[in-house]
């Protein structure tokens, strides 16, 4: 009964083992493409969207090791493929003022809920989170554009 176990518990290693390496051949997407307008904004706000927003939202992505390891690497990938689907300040400038409309208020409502950026991106990059003078800039900025 006693070589049971280990002998169990080594199959059941060697088993998630090979599965965590398998799972490495699945290819995520993580791309940078070429920024095709970038935001004009002050320096300031520039600043503060660089540090907390670019990584999900422009082709400027800064992807960490752990980007390419399965299965963190999917998860980071659709996030990053999503969130530039939302808003990409890569292509800002090519939107119509009726979408940067939409776009400033959607940042306004997000950062007047503290719901951007993600508390699950800000535990891992703790120079993303927001300070109350940070969000200030932000609106101020948000608000003066539409």
């Amino acid at each position: 009964m006693n070589r049971l176990v280990p002998r169990k518990f080594f199959l059941g290693a060697a088993l998630f083992a090979a599965l965590f390496l398998g799972i490495q051949f699945i290819p995520s997407i993580r791309s940078n493409p070429p920024v095709e307008a970038d935001l004009v904004a002050p320096a300031q706000v520039k600043e503060i969207l660089r540090r907390s927003c670019y990584d999900c939202h422009s082709h400027e992505t800064r992807w960490p090791w752990y980007s390419r390891i399965a299965p963190a690497s999917w998860w980071l990938a659709g996030h990053v493929k999503k969130g530039r689907a939302d808003l990409n300040f890569s292509q800002w400038p090519l939107f119509d003022l009726e979408a940067r409309g939409h776009l400033l208020r959607d940042i306004e409502k997000q950062l007047t809920d503290s719901t951007m950026p993600l508390r699950s991106y800000t535990l891992g990059h703790r120079e993303a989170r927001l300070s109350d003078t940070d969000r200030e800039i932000l609106l101020e900025w948000a608000r003066a554009a539409y």
